[in-house]
């Protein structure tokens, strides 16, 4: 049918989940929003996603239609939530499937973007397993496009059409996303953090410059493998090159893993009925208990900025929330309890208006991401520290090493002022 008339099945009052990744079902967004005018207290899910544009339904007309409730704030709702006009609810990402499944957050529509039927009549939503499995599963009604542009993936993101109450043809190119050319800084950041990962390692790598970074620092390594949130373009030089062959993991050796994919029309065509690359379930991706079976797990994440105790921000610049902390929290745990794994929280040591990150508290309102009690290494261009086992004074010490050095003598002063001896006896 049209999108108009699938559209029609959303009545007001609705809880409608929308697909996201790089996979946002634009077509049938548009169609939803074009009912603005009809629709009353219509509450939107969605998670992490990537959009060429601000969201349609952002408006200020449709600020009684369309109620936005996000777990993650994405591009394209950042603004929207800023003035106030849409809200986030705070949840690791693979606990947001159990917010579905218990009913705690209902869902009667799922509007999803996939791909077109194989011979026996499923189609894949492709790029974007995490929340859309549990959403679909949850729906009572599962609105689809079918879009020759999404790739056929393998592992959760499969339903059969006759599970779709309506479905929509499109010719919707996914979104692309560059890879980010590291600099001068991010590269340094990069093999600090690539000399510590042994040969054998399970990867968990996010997304940026300085995760690229990392990848590219690792092409010497052997025997690599990936069980990951997301998956990007630059994880493809070191499959192609045999550098991940996952044939160490525990869990589906042999596999790459990942629950949602953002990258170039290269990686879309590389995963496409690619069995050798699966797509699961986030509450099951981003399950600690699941990753820490992995052997030597090294889960690289960014951060925004850290205090001298080690609490680490990754959402929110003050009390501005601007992302979310997506599987960080759980790939930290995960690779905790792995057999010989650890985490790395890098980030370049300023922002780019020159502003240091290392700061003597974490700037008031700013959400703690990653507690004190969870650190590993954290990295800057001006070196690791490992802050594991490391009482409050010598974190302190261990983290001005690697601050931007016009600021080391200020938080020299602040460690002292707030340790005191037990600071100043380390010198």
């Amino acid at each position: 049918m049209s999108a108009d008339d699938a559209a029609k099945l959303i009545k007001s009052g609705d809880h409608v989940f929308i697909q996201g990744s790089t996979s946002v079902p634009e077509t049938l967004v548009d169609a939803m929003t074009r009912r603005g005018d009809e629709l009353r207290g219509v509450v939107l899910y969605s998670g992490f996603s990537v959009s060429n544009r601000e969201a349609p339904y952002c408006k200020p007309e449709y600020k009684d239609s369309f109620l936005v409730d996000t777990c993650f704030v994405s591009s394209n709702v950042r603004r929207w939530i800023a003035d106030g006009y849409g809200a986030t609810t705070p949840r690791f990402l693979g606990e947001v499937p159990a917010l579905f499944r218990d009913g705690t957050w209902r869902v009667d529509v799922c509007l999803l973007n996939c791909s077109m039927p194989d011979k026996d009549g499923y189609v894949s939503f492709g790029v974007s397993a995490d929340l859309a499995f549990s959403a679909s599963e949850c729906a009572r009604v599962v609105i689809a496009q079918l879009n020759p542009h999404m790739p056929f993936s393998y592992g959760d993101p499969v339903i059969h059409v006759s599970r779709l109450d309506a479905a929509v043809l499109v010719d919707d190119p996914l979104v692309e996303v560059p890879t980010p050319e590291p600099g001068p800084v991010e590269t340094a950041i990069g093999e600090a953090i690539a000399a510590l990962i042994p040969d054998g390692a399970t990867l968990q790598i996010g997304v940026g410059g300085i995760p690229n970074a990392v990848i590219r620092a690792l092409s010497g390594h052997r025997h690599l493998g990936l069980h990951t949130e997301a998956m990007t373009d630059g994880v493809l030089p070191l499959i192609e090159s045999g550098v991940i062959d996952n044939s160490l993991k525990r869990v589906m050796p042999g596999k790459s893993v990942a629950c949602l994919a953002l990258g170039s029309r290269g990686l879309y065509d590389l995963m496409d009925y690619n069995k050798d690359m699966v797509f699961k379930d986030v509450a099951w991706t981003n399950d600690p208990f699941v990753i820490a079976q992995n052997p030597k797990v090294m889960a690289i994440n960014s951060c925004l900025e850290i205090d001298l105790t080690g609490q680490i921000c990754a959402e929110s610049i003050g009390t501005r929330i601007f992302s979310g902390i997506g599987g960080q929290h759980d790939f930290v745990y995960g690779a905790s309890r792995s057999e010989g794994g650890c985490s790395f929280l890098a980030m370049t040591s300023t922002t780019t208006k020159g502003m240091g990150k290392i700061k003597p508290v974490l700037t008031q309102g700013a959400g703690v991401a990653t507690t004190r009690f969870q650190g590993n290494y954290v990295v800057t261009e001006h070196g690791a520290v490992d802050l594991r086992g490391r009482n409050l004074p010598e974190r302190a010490r261990l983290l001005i090493s690697i601050a931007n050095p016009d600021d080391r003598e200020a938080l020299d002063r602040a460690a002292f002022e707030r340790f005191g001896y037990s600071y100043s006896r380390l010198k």
